[in-house]
C-alpha cells in the first residue's frame, strides 16, 4: 500500500510541497591582468571561512607552482579532477557531479570564464559555477577585467588580443565582487621575477600586453566596473526603501543656470568639477511662473547657457515648479545628485527678507548634498531691478475700471436691500464677493483697487456719519484691511494656480508633441520619407523652417525641407559640413560660423552622423528660445533614432540580398560540379589508357596534366560550395608538417615533375593540431598556384617561432600588387599579374585554414615573388604529457 502524505490539521490533504533551496552566493575576485594575487586572494579570503567553522573545499584551482599560493592551497581539500579526452590530448577539469555529491557550502574555483572541452557537460565554467549555485553551494571565483562581456571589445581594442572566453553581465550584476588591485609597476616587477603566468594570446608579444599604460587602463576598468556594480546596488536598495536622501556611490554633478548673467561662468564651473570626479553632470533650468515676463535679452541669456551646457556634454533638463527651491530639490532627489553648483545673486537685504535666499533654503532641505556657491558679479543686482521695473502689472483698462464700479454698485444696491434683513453688521461680507471676483480675474493690482472702493462705498453708506468719508468707528477701519487682505491673498492664490495650470498644460502639451512624433517616424520606412516627417513635425512644433541634409558624393545635399527651399548659402553650407564632420552644432546662435542663416544639429547614432538637422527663422532670430532647447535636443534625439533604424534597415535588406546572392552562387557552383564530373571521369579514363599505350608521347603528357588541372578544378568548385554552405567540419589531429608537405608533393608529381620544389622541413618540428584532409589540400592548393605562377623554383619553409609554428610556400614568379596579397585570398580574387587559375584555389585554402582557426597570409618578397604563410598558434602545437593549463590568476 502505498503512503500517501498529508498534513497534521487534515490527514487527508496532502503535504505542501518543500520550498525550493536559496541559491547560493557568488563572489568573484576580480583582477586587471593575471599576476595580480586572484588566485592567492580567494584562497586567504576562503582560509578565514574555513577557521569559522565552514566547509570549504577546492573545485578547481590552478596555482601555477608558486610556493605561496600551494601552501595556502594545501590547507582545503580538493575534488579529485575527472580526465577528460580533447582531440588527441587529455585534460583535467573540474568535476561537477563530484562537487555536487560533497555539497560544501563554499567551493573555490579558479578562472571563472575558462571554456570546458566538449566532453564537459557544459560549454562554459561559469555555467558549472551556476549549476553549482543551483543546488545551494557558495561559489569563490577568479576572474580578469577583459573577460567580461561588455568589456571584451574595448580591451581587445587597445590590448590588439582577441578575447574568446566571456562572461555575461547579467552574472556580475548579482555577484559580490571584490578587486584585487596590484600598481602596475609591481606587477610588471613580478613579471620579471617569473611570478606571473602569461596568457597564451599574450606569449607573442608580453612586453606590450604588461606595459605600464595598457596595465594601467586595464586597471582603470577593473575599478570602475567594481565601483558601477557599487553604486548599482546601493540606488536598488535606496528605491526600495525609498530613504530620505539622495546620496549614491558614484558623484553627480548638477549646475543650476538662469537667466541671469554670469550663468556660462557657473556651467564652466560645474564642468570643471564633474571633470575632476569624472562624474556626469546635468544643467538645469527651474522653470517658474515668472519665466512668462523674461525679456528678449534674459531668454537670449538662456537659451546661450543651454548651448554652452550642451557642447561640454552635460544634460538638459527643465523643470517646471512653482519656486526654485522646489525644483531643485524635485531634481537633486531624481537624480541622486552628490554635487550642486548653484549661483547667488548680490541681492539687496530688503529682496531677500520678503522672498529669503535660495541657498539658505536648500541647505535646510537637501541633506548630504554638497553645494558650490558661485558669488554673481553686480551685474545680476542691477537685472534684477532692471527686471523689477519691466514688468509692472498693467493697472486695466477703462473698460475693467467700469466693471470695478459697476460691481461696487451691484453690492451697495444689494447690501442696502439686505440691511433691512440682517443689519449694518452683516454688509461689510457682501463687499467680499466683488473683491474676490474682481482679484481672481484680473490680479493684485486690480484686486487691491476693488477693495478700496469697496471699502470707501461701505464706510460712505453704512458706517456713521452716513455719507462722509469719516471713520468714526474703528470696526470701520478694520473692514476696510480685512478687505485689502483679502484681494491679496485672493489674486497670489489665483496667480498661483494659474500658473501651475499653465505649466502643466504646457508640458503635457509637450509630452503629447513628444509622443505623437515618436509616432510618426515609426509609421515611416524610408530616409526620405522620415526627414519630411522630421520637418514637418519641427517645423510646427517649434515654428521655425526646417531642412534635413545628406552627404553625397557631391557633398551636402538637401533631403527635405519646410517649407520647401531649393538651395542653402555657402556660408549654410559650410556650417552643415561642420556639424557632419565634427558632430557638433554650428551656425546661428551657436559658437561656429554664426555668420549662417541657419542652426545646424547633428543626427549622431551608433553609426556616425546620419544627417543633419537646419532650423531657421524668417525674422532672422535666434531659431531656438530658451524656453524650447530642452524639446529641440529631445525631438533631434528622435530623429537621429529614427534615421538610424532606415539606415539598419537598409542594411539588412541589403544583407539579405547579399545571402540571396550567396546561395545562388552555391547552387551554382554545386550544378556546375555535377555536370561536369561524369565526363571528367570519362576523360580521365580515356587519358589513362592513352597514355599507358603512348607513355613517351609528349602531347599525352601534357594531356594528363591538363586533366589534372581539371580534376583540381572540378574539386575546388565543390569545396568552395560546402564552404559557401556552411557544411565544413574539421576534425583536427596530430599531424607531421614535413610528412604533409611530403604527401602534397607526391600528390602533384605530375606537375612538378621537373623536381622545382625545395623542402626544408625539419622533421624535428612538433606535430600540430590539424585536419589531415584539409591540411592536404591547403597545401595541394599553394603549391599547385606557385607552380602556375613562378618562374623557378618553389621552397617550402618550415620555422618554429615565438608564440607558435610557420610553414611557408615562396615561389619567384609575379610579386602581389601593391605589396598586399590578403586580397587574392578572396573568391575569383587574383591579381592582374598573376592570371591564369580559377581564382577559388586560395580562397579555398583560407576557408580552410579559418576551419581549423590556422592563419593564412599572402606577401610579396623583396627580391620578387610570393610568399604564402600559414600560421599554427601555439595552443595548436603537439606536446608530450599533460597539457598546459590555462592561466587564470
Amino acid at each position: 500500500m502505498t503512503d500517501v502524505p498529508h498534513s497534521a490539521e487534515n490527514p487527508t490533504a496532502p503535504a505542501a510541497e518543500p520550498e525550493p533551496e536559496p541559491r547560493g552566493k557568488l563572489k568573484i575576485f576580480l583582477g586587471a591582468a593575471p599576476g595580480v594575487g586572484k588566485t592567492y586572494e580567494m584562497l586567504s579570503s576562503a582560509a578565514q571561512r574555513l577557521a569559522a567553522g565552514t566547509d570549504v573545499v577546492i573545485g578547481f584551482v590552478d596555482t601555477h607552482g608558486q610556493p605561496e599560493t600551494d601552501a595556502l592551497a594545501a590547507r582545503f581539500e580538493c575534488i579529485p579532477r575527472v580526465v577528460v579526452a580533447h582531440a588527441a590530448a587529455t585534460l583535467e577539469e573540474m568535476d561537477i557531479d563530484a562537487i555536487l555529491a560533497r555539497a560544501p557550502a563554499l567551493v573555490l574555483i579558479d578562472d571563472y570564464a575558462h571554456a570546458n572541452p566538449d566532453a564537459c557537460r557544459h560549454p562554459r565554467r561559469w555555467q558549472d559555477v551556476e549549476e553549482l549555485r543551483g543546488a545551494g553551494i557558495d561559489v569563490y571565483t577568479t576572474l580578469n577585467i577583459q573577460h567580461i562581456e561588455s568589456l571584451s571589445d574595448v580591451v581587445a581594442g587597445f590590448t590588439h588580443l582577441p578575447v574568446r572566453d566571456t562572461v555575461p553581465d547579467s552574472i556580475l550584476d548579482a555577484a559580490e565582487i571584490e578587486v584585487v588591485d596590484l600598481p602596475p609597476d609591481e606587477l610588471i616587477e613580478r613579471l620579471k621575477q617569473g611570478k606571473v603566468a602569461v596568457p597564451d594570446d599574450a606569449t607573442r608579444a608580453p612586453q606590450h600586453y604588461f606595459s605600464r599604460p595598457i596595465l594601467s587602463a586595464l586597471r582603470e576598468l577593473a575599478l570602475r566596473r567594481a565601483a558601477m556594480r557599487v553604486d548599482n546596488q546601493m540606488l536598488e536598495d535606496l528605491d526600495g526603501a525609498a530613504p530620505a536622501a539622495s546620496f549614491a556611490g558614484g558623484e553627480r554633478v548638477l549646475v543650476a543656470i538662469s537667466e541671469l548673467p554670469g550663468a556660462d561662468m557657473l556651467i564652466r564651473t560645474a564642468k570643471r568639477l564633474a571633470d575632476a570626479l569624472r562624474a556626469p553632470w546635468t544643467a538645469v533650468f527651474v522653470e517658474t511662473p515668472r519665466a512668462e515676463g523674461f525679456t528678449a535679452d534674459e531668454r537670449a541669456r538662456l537659451a546661450a547657457a543651454f548651448r554652452l551646457a550642451g557642447t561640454l556634454g552635460a544634460t538638459l533638463v527643465t523643470v517646471p515648479a512653482e519656486n526654485v527651491v522646489a525644483g531643485l530639490v524635485a531634481q537633486i532627489e531624481g537624480m541622486r545628485a552628490t554635487q550642486l553648483v548653484i549661483g547667488k545673486s548680490q541681492r539687496s537685504w530688503w529682496f531677500e527678507l520678503r522672498h529669503g535666499s535660495v541657498v539658505d533654503r536648500l541647505l535646510r532641505h537637501s541633506e548630504g548634498l554638497a553645494i558650490h556657491v558661485i558669488p554673481a558679479a553686480r551685474t545680476g543686482e542691477a537685472a534684477h531691478r532692471l527686471r523689477g521695473r519691466r514688468t509692472p502689472q498693467r493697472p486695466g483698462s477703462p473698460a475693467t475700471y467700469a466693471l470695478i464700479l459697476l460691481l461696487v454698485a451691484v453690492a451697495t444696491g444689494a447690501a442696502a436691500l439686505a440691511e433691512p434683513l440682517i443689519g449694518s453688521g452683516g454688509i461689510d461680507l457682501v463687499y467680499l464677493v466683488p473683491t474676490i471676483g474682481v482679484a481672481a480675474l484680473y490680479g493684485l493690482r486690480v484686486g487691491l483697487i476693488t477693495s478700496v472702493a469697496c471699502a470707501l462705498a461701505y464706510n460712505f453708506f453704512f458706517l456713521s456719519p452716513h455719507y462722509t468719508f469719516t471713520v468714526g468707528d474703528p470696526e470701520g477701519l478694520f473692514t476696510v484691511v480685512i478687505l485689502l487682505a483679502v484681494a491679496t491673498f485672493a489674486s497670489k492664490l489665483t496667480g498661483q494656480l494659474r500658473s501651475r495650470a499653465a505649466l502643466g498644460v504646457r508640458s503635457a502639451r509637450e509630452n503629447a508633441a513628444i509622443a505623437g512624433f515618436a509616432q510618426t517616424l515609426a509609421r515611416v520606412s524610408d530616409a526620405g520619407s522620415t526627414a519630411a516627417a522630421i520637418c514637418a513635425e519641427v517645423s510646427h512644433l517649434l515654428a521655425v523652417n526646417a531642412v534635413v541634409l545628406v552627404r553625397g558624393e557631391d557633398g551636402v545635399r538637401i533631403l527635405r525641407s519646410n517649407p520647401p527651399i531649393e538651395r542653402i548659402g555657402p556660408v549654410d553650407v559650410a556650417a552643415a559640413d561642420w556639424a557632419f564632420k565634427r558632430g557638433e552644432p554650428a551656425g546661428r546662435g551657436t559658437a561656429t560660423l554664426t555668420a549662417a542663416d541657419w542652426q545646424f544639429h547633428p543626427l549622431k547614432t551608433s553609426l556616425g552622423v546620419l544627417a543633419v538637422l537646419g532650423i531657421a527663422r524668417d525674422d532672422g532670430d535666434d531659431p531656438v528660445p530658451s524656453d524650447r532647447t530642452v524639446l529641440l535636443s529631445t525631438l533631434v534625439g528622435q530623429a537621429a533614432l529614427a534615421h538610424e533604424r532606415i539606415a539598419l534597415e537598409d542594411e539588412m535588406r541589403q544583407l539579405g540580398l547579399l545571402k540571396a546572392r550567396d546561395r545562388l552562387r552555391t547552387a551554382l557552383l554545386s550544378s556546375i560540379g555535377q555536370d561536369l564530373r561524369a565526363p571528367l571521369d570519362t576523360a580521365r579514363k580515356a587519358v589513362a589508357e592513352l597514355n599507358g599505350a603512348h607513355p613517351k608521347s609528349p602531347g599525352v603528357t601534357t594531356l594528363v596534366r591538363v586533366i589534372g588541372r581539371l580534376g583540381r578544378f572540378l574539386d575546388d568548385l565543390f569545396d568552395m560550395a560546402r564552404l559557401d554552405g556552411g557544411a565544413l567540419t574539421a576534425t583536427p589531429e596530430p599531424v607531421d608538417l614535413s610528412e604533409a608537405v611530403a604527401g602534397a608533393v607526391q600528390a602533384l608529381r605530375g606537375s612538378l615533375a621537373d623536381g622545382r620544389v625545395e623542402l626544408a622541413v625539419p622533421p624535428s618540428l612538433p606535430p600540430v593540431m590539424a585536419d589531415p584532409r584539409l591540411l592536404h589540400h591547403i597545401l595541394v592548393n599553394l603549391l599547385a598556384e606557385s607552380a602556375q605562377h613562378g618562374a623557378g623554383r618553389i621552397r617550402v619553409e618550415g620555422a618554429r617561432r615565438q608564440g607558435g609554428l610557420s610553414l611557408t610556400v615562396l615561389d619567384d614568379g609575379p610579386t602581389l600588387p601593391d605589396g598586399d596579397g590578403n586580397t587574392v585570398f578572396g573568391p575569383f580574387g587574383q591579381d592582374a599579374a598573376r592570371q591564369g587559375s580559377s581564382g577559388l584555389a586560395l580562397a579555398i585554402v583560407k576557408g580552410f585554414a579559418d576551419a581549423m582557426e590556422v592563419a593564412a597570409t599572402a606577401t610579396s618578397r623583396p627580391e620578387g615573388g610570393a610568399a604564402f604563410t600559414l600560421d599554427f598558434p601555439e595552443p595548436l602545437i603537439v606536446r608530450t604529457g599533460r597539457a598546459r593549463p590555462e592561466a587564470g590568476a
